[in-house]
């Protein structure tokens, strides 16, 4: 068995429900693409997503990735395809490991929604196991994790000030608006009543740090948003999932990765909340004080005042998690995988304020 035959897929059938229109979409690509040949267009899903839709497509040897907003009402300035595709145009120059886009569409009657095609990556996404062929050491998992926080730390670098970034981003008084920005989220798409979830929130908005200087942010990196060479899965080939870049405080960005960073000593629930236990749980990979220091140790950046990200950073996934839900329960989306999120809500707004009150 060859490493390409070994590869998990990655694509699945166009779920139930997430058809598009095919039959415009190939008309469209096909108007404003010029390297589009002649034969017949396929097309599949990704299906490991929790949020926007994405879609691969084939016409003979041209591959591309099309990404759209789920369906369904959707919350006030999320999910917005036209922010995600000038993020890309504007970063790839100088962060190659974020996708070239081709082509960004704002037209609804083509498939319904604005969406945008941008170049498909190759490689493995280390989300449930590994590839079969990878002969797993405790050492390699210290390496993935070097590059997880090595590619963290070129990211920061990128001088966002040369680029178009500068248009889109507010970095003045970021926490203060991410904080009251995100409480508002959760009120919006709250369904059960969670005390601890006041109490968190009172939190928050009574210790807001001073933010250090801005960087470019990807805000929601983690193992699932990118992508390793088959060939070496020590070597990222792809960064994924630009929807929450902006400019603003890079600890923010550090404290969001460290909350998907879970360890086998975490409670249960936090470990299996998505349905399996990330691989970050595997010996050999770095622990989150590990995590800290070398990004500390790389950036230069001081990270005393970390506590308080972290903590934020459980409370965004929790609500992250609740507006997920909440299209479940509204029955906006018929994914299965959802029915059962908010009891992951639950445990993230109750390990948020353990964080706060004992300073994990």
């Amino acid at each position: 068995m060859t490493k390409q035959d070994a590869t998990p897929k990655d694509t699945i059938p166009v779920r139930q429900g997430e058809e598009l229109n095919f039959a415009s979409l190939e008309t469209y690509l096909r108007q404003h693409l010029e390297m589009l040949g002649n034969e017949q267009m396929h097309v599949e899903q990704f299906g490991a997503g929790h949020s926007n839709l994405t879609y691969q497509i084939n016409i003979g040897d041209w591959e591309a990735v099309i990404r759209r907003p789920p369906f369904g009402p959707v919350a006030p300035k999320a999910h917005d395809m036209k922010r995600e595709y000038e993020i890309l145009k504007e970063l790839h120059p100088f962060f190659p490991l974020a996708p070239k886009p081709y082509l960004y569409c704002e037209n609804t009657s083509v498939i319904g929604s604005p969406f945008f095609v941008m170049e498909r990556r190759r490689g493995v996404v280390l989300d449930k196991a590994f590839p079969a062929y990878v002969d797993y050491t405790p050492d390699l998992g210290m390496r993935i994790s070097e590059t997880m926080v090595d590619t963290l730390v070129e990211l920061h670098d990128v001088p966002y000030r040369e680029t178009g970034l500068t248009a889109l981003s507010r970095p003045e008084g970021f926490m203060e608006r991410q904080v009251q920005g995100w409480i508002g989220r959760y009120e919006r798409a709250k369904t059960d009543d969670i005390p601890e979830a006041e109490r968190i929130k009172a939190w928050l908005t009574d210790s807001i740090p001073v933010s250090p200087a801005p960087t470019v942010i990807h805000y929601d990196y983690k193992l699932n948003n990118v992508m390793f060479s088959g060939e070496d899965v020590t070597r990222m080939t792809g960064v994924f999932d630009w929807e929450m870049t902006t400019v603003g405080d890079p600890l923010a960005d550090l404290g969001a990765a460290l909350g998907y960073w879970v360890e086998k000593d975490d409670p249960p629930a936090l470990q299996r909340g998505l349905g399996h236990p990330p691989l970050t749980v595997t010996p050999g990979f770095m622990t989150r004080t590990q995590f800290l220091e070398a990004y500390a140790k790389k950036s230069g950046r001081d990270i005393s005042g970390i506590h308080f990200y972290l903590t934020f950073a459980y409370f965004k996934l929790a609500v992250i998690c609740q507006q997920i839900y909440y299209r479940w329960k509204m029955g906006q989306t018929k994914d299965e995988r959802f029915a059962d999120l908010n009891q992951f809500v639950y445990a993230l707004m109750l390990h948020a304020l353990q964080c706060a009150e004992h300073k994990e």
